[in-house]
């Protein structure tokens, strides 16, 4: 059953072992805070544990993406409580329009049959009239989250580096850099690609980069966007055009790993001047507001979720390309899924850290993960290049989805999150 204050944590069999926590989670990002009020709502005490201060996670200047949140993720969001403070700084996104061509331009007025449109209207009736997402700057989704780790008086310890991780069949332990030593039936690798937890469990990965990155900015629109995110395929890698609140986009400006680079260190007035050279007519006189940031592509997927007491979440399990936007969706719905196979754990009186419940999380979301990831990976390779008999298939395969309604209304349904066996709280329930 959970802990109360520092008691021993008792399995079925009786045995106990001294704990400091039900849950040690390594990593205080979005996944690992997400996973950390979830858990808290199952009753167990968490602990978080991050190199970077609190505060330095909330600086504009720490994280310059924006992230397409599922109307089902959003849901989650509500159910923990963070929702509500999100709200005022979320941009519905009503229409997604994704164009194919050699220049940009074209996806307002799309002159041939390579475009997908995608209306939320569409799927209203199953939906609730949600959007199909809500982009969301991610210093407020991290600002949202901070706010509410604090206000469920969760424990965080950060700066605080994890040396080292190991596991028995009793507990596993995890001692800090400062020489704490925290124990717990499970800790949760939630630091990322890097994950210090994932390579002491010695689980492998697998995954390549792409010789791409991504070059993040923010832009003042010309015009109103109307809640229409852009999705323009180009030789070299995709350009979206992301609504945001305020008459303002997010713009990722994907190209060559030299590329990007060269963007990324060019002056402000040298980068505008290429931006609106490249894309003017298409952005309407867009202005360039805030810091650039450019991140390298790559795809990174760990070949277990699970091992001896350790569980993966979040970037630690899946890394991805964030051509659909579905990053932080996987990793809340790894989240969600974990918080409610241990919830249903404590109801039952189990070890929350055992193989048995472990496994239970690992087969309900490994395919997912993997069918997903392999999904990305094969429609960046498919758009990524500019061979005509490609070029040719994949036009024809975008106007054959635009035209059959059912198959587009599928589309939109994954793209929100809401098919499969959903967790409790991608329905908004509690979990």
């Amino acid at each position: 059953m959970p802990l109360d204050g520092e008691a021993p944590w008792r399995d079925k069999s009786g045995m106990t072992t001294p704990m400091t926590h039900d849950v040690i989670i390594a990593g205080a990002g979005m996944a690992g805070a997400t996973f950390a009020l979830a858990a808290a709502q199952a009753g167990l005490k968490a602990v978080l544990i991050d190199p970077q201060p609190f505060s330095e996670q909330l600086a504009p200047t720490f994280d310059g993406r924006s992230t397409a949140v599922a109307f089902s993720t959003f849901r989650m969001l509500d159910a923990l409580g963070v929702g509500e403070g999100l709200r005022a700084h979320a941009c519905r996104m009503d229409h997604i329009l994704v164009t194919d061509g050699r220049r940009p331009g074209a996806a307002s007025k799309p002159a041939s049959p390579a475009y997908l449109r995608f209306d939320a209207a569409e799927i209203g009736d199953r939906n609730g009239g949600e959007p199909l997402g809500y982009m969301v700057e991610n210093r407020h989704i991290r600002a949202a989250l901070a706010q509410a780790v604090t206000a469920a008086g969760i424990e965080v310890r950060a700066p605080a580096a994890v040396v080292t991780v190991t596991a028995d069949t009793a507990a596993a332990s995890v001692t800090l850099a400062d020489g704490a030593i925290l124990t717990a039936p499970l800790v949760i690798g939630a630091e990322g690609r890097g994950s210090t937890v994932r390579d002491a469990a010695g689980i492998d990965t697998v995954g390549w980069d792409y010789g791409q990155s991504g070059v993040v900015a923010t832009v003042r629109l010309g015009r109103d966007h109307g809640g229409v995110a852009h999705e323009y395929f180009l030789p070299r890698g995709p350009f979206a055009i992301l609504p945001l609140t305020d008459r303002r986009a997010s713009l990722v400006w994907t190209e060559t790993t030299r590329a990007a680079d060269a963007l990324g260190k060019a002056s402000d007035e040298a980068f505008q001047s290429h931006l609106m050279r490249r894309f003017g007519d298409f952005l309407d006189g867009a202005t360039v507001e805030g810091p650039r940031f450019v991140y390298p592509l790559g795809l990174k997927l760990a070949t277990r979720l699970t091992a001896q007491r350790i569980a993966l979440i979040g970037d630690a399990a899946h890394g991805v390309h964030p051509v659909a936007g579905q990053g932080l969706n996987m990793g809340l719905k790894d989240a969600a899924a974990l918080a409610e196979v241990l919830a249903d754990a404590v109801r039952l009186g189990e070890d929350i850290g055992s193989e048995l419940v472990l496994d239970r999380y690992a087969r309900w979301r490994r395919f997912d993960n993997a069918a997903l990831a392999a999904g990305f990976d094969g429609f960046v390779r498919l758009f990524s290049t500019d061979h005509a008999p490609v070029r040719l298939a994949r036009d024809l395969g975008m106007a054959v989805v635009n035209r059959v309604g059912p198959l587009r209304r599928a589309f939109m349904q994954e793209a929100g999150g809401a098919t499969g066996d959903l967790p409790r709280l991608l329905r908004g329930e509690p979990v």
